[in-house]
C-alpha cells in the first residue's frame, strides 16, 4: 500500500514553499488509496513549539489536506537510540571530537588546496586513550561512515541520479549535546512506518543519497524518492519559513481562497497549464508528479488573486452565508449575484454592502456636472425596480440627447463612484438611498 508523509518542523508557521511537499505527498497517497501521515519533526526541543504544531494542523485543515494519523518524533527517541547502537555495533557510526571552529579550519584548508571540503575521517584513527582524553575536555558528535561508492536511484521528477559518496562528508547523526538530527530520525521513521514514496525539495538530493545508505545499513526498504524544484520569490529570492515570508496563515488572513492556492501549487513548475479546480478531489485527480521539473520555480503571490476571484464567482449566496450576515435575507441572493464577479476577496463584500446602504461619493467630471444634476433630478426615490436603470437612462437620453458611452459611463461613475462594477440593472434595485451630488 502507498504510504507518504509530510514532516514539517514546528519551528515556525509553514509557508507556500513547504506546502508543495505536503500537497505532492498527499495527492500521491490519495490517488493510490494509501495512507498520508503528518509527522511532526520536533527533535529540537528548544525551537519546537506547540503553537506551531497547532498552526500546521490549522493550515492543512483550512486547505482540506486531511491526514490519516499524526506522529511526533519527540515521542520516538528510544527508536533512534536503538538504531544508534545498531550502527555502532556494525562499525557504521563513529565518535568525533572536532569543534565547529576546527571543522571550519579544515574546510578552509581543503578549499585553499583545491580539494572538496569533505570530512577527512581523522576521528577513525584515534586510539581509545586519545578518545578518553578528548571526552574529558569536550563533547563529541557521531558520524555515519559512508561506503565510498556511487549511490544511484531513479528519481520520480529528476530522473536518474548518481552521487559519488566519496564526494560527500560522512553525515553527522548526533550532535555534541546528544540531539538526534533529522537525517537519522527521518530514516528510522521512514523505514519503520513503511514509507513507499517520499517527495521533497531538490535541496535534499545529497541528503537522500546518504539516507539511502543508512536505510540499507539498518535493513530497511528504500522508498521511491522524488525531488521537486524549490520555489523562489518573483525576483528569485529564497522563501523562508522562519521569516514568515508567504506564510499560509497570512495568505488566509488576506482573503486568498484555499482553492486558489492548491490549484496553483498543483501545477506551478510543471508542464501542465494552471487551471482553477473547485475541490481537493479534483486537484488530486489531475495531479501528475512526473510532469514537474527540477529547476527553481518563481512564485508570485499576485497570481493567487485572479484565481481567488474566479473561484468566488462560482459560489452561491448559500456558500458564503457567513459573509452575508449584514445583508437582509430578502436581498442576499440578489446582492451576491451582483457583486461576486467584481470582488478580489470576501473582504470586499463589506465595502459593496456599505455602498448599497449609504451610497458612494460620486465620480463626476467637471464637464458632466450639469448633465448628472439633470439626470439625478429625473430619478425618483428608492426602492428601485429591475427596470429602473433601463427606463431612467431612456428618459435621460431623450431629454439630453446623450447616448452610448457618453450617457452610460458618466451615470455609472456618478451612482457608484467607480468606473467598473456589476451590471447597473442589478445595482439599482439594491440601492437604499437616492444618489446625489
Amino acid at each position: 500500500m502507498t504510504t507518504t508523509r509530510f514532516a514539517p518542523s514546528p519551528t515556525g508557521y509553514i509557508h507556500i514553499g513547504n506546502l508543495r511537499a505536503a500537497l505532492f505527498n498527499y495527492a500521491i497517497a490519495r490517488q493510490n488509496g494509501g495512507t498520508f501521515v503528518l509527522r511532526i519533526d520536533d527533535t529540537d526541543p528548544e525551537r519546537s513549539k506547540d503553537e506551531y504544531v497547532q498552526g500546521i494542523k490549522d493550515d492543512l485543515t483550512w486547505l482540506g489536506l486531511t491526514w490519516d494519523r499524526v506522529e511526533h518524533q519527540s515521542k520516538r527517541m528510544d527508536k533512534y537510540l536503538v538504531a544508534k547502537q545498531k550502527l555502532i555495533d556494525m562499525g557504521r557510526l563513529y565518535e568525533c571530537f572536532e569543534t565547529p571552529v576546527e571543522l571550519d579550519l579544515k574546510r578552509k584548508k581543503q578549499l585553499n588546496m583545491g580539494k572538496p571540503p569533505v570530512y577527512d575521517r581523522a576521528a577513525l584513527s584515534l586510539s581509545e586513550d586519545e578518545k578518553d582524553a578528548l571526552r574529558a575536555e569536550r563533547g563529541s558528535h557521531w558520524r555515519f561512515k559512508l561506503d565510498l561508492e556511487r549511490i544511484e536511484w531513479e528519481d520520480g521528477i529528476i530522473g536518474n541520479i548518481s552521487i559519488d559518496a566519496a564526494s560527500v562528508s560522512d553525515p553527522v547523526l548526533f550532535k555534541n549535546d546528544g540531539q538526534i538530527l533529522y537525517t537519522l530520525a527521518s530514516v528510522v521513521d521512514d523505514v519503520e512506518m513503511g514509507m513507499t514514496y517520499v517527495v521533497r525539495g531538490s535541496d535534499h538530493v545529497t541528503n537522500t543519497a546518504t539516507q539511502i545508505q543508512i536505510m540499507q545499513a539498518l535493513g530497511g526498504t528504500v522508498p521511491r524518492f522524488a525531488h521537486h524544484s524549490l520555489l523562489t520569490g518573483p525576483q528569485g529570492e529564497a522563501l523562508s519559513k522562519r521569516l514568515g515570508t508567504l506564510a499560509l496563515r497570512d495568505l488566509r488572513k488576506q482573503g486568498i481562497a484555499p482553492e486558489a492556492i492548491l490549484s496553483l501549487m498543483a501545477r506551478l513548475g510543471s508542464s501542465e497549464p494552471i487551471e482553477l479546480r473547485a475541490s481537493v478531489e479534483e486537484i488530486v485527480n489531475g495531479f501528475d508528479v512526473t510532469k514537474f521539473g527540477s529547476a527553481p520555480t518563481k512564485f508570485d503571490v499576485e497570481d493567487l488573486w485572479p484565481l481567488t476571484a474566479r473561484h468566488l464567482a462560482t459560489l452561491s449566496a448559500e456558500d458564503v452565508a457567513e459573509t452575508l450576515t449584514d445583508v437582509p435575507a430578502d436581498k442576499k441572493v440578489a446582492f451576491w449575484d451582483a457583486v461576486k464577479g467584481n470582488i478580489r476577496s470576501l473582504d470586499d463584500v463589506a465595502d459593496w454592502w456599505a455602498f448599497f446602504q449609504n451610497g458612494a461619493a460620486p465620480l463626476v467630471e467637471e464637464d458632466d456636472r450639469a448633465f448628472i444634476a439633470q439626470a439625478f433630478d429625473m430619478l425618483g426615490d428608492p426602492p428601485y425596480a429591475d427596470d429602473t436603470w433601463a427606463s431612467w437612462t431612456s428618459a435621460v437620453k431623450e431629454a439630453t440627447g446623450r447616448k452610448g458611452k457618453t450617457l452610460f459611463m458618466p451615470l455609472r461613475k456618478a451612482v457608484t463612484g467607480r468606473q467598473r462594477g456589476p451590471e447597473m440593472a442589478e445595482v439599482m434595485p439594491l440601492l437604499q438611498r437616492k444618489p446625489t451630488l
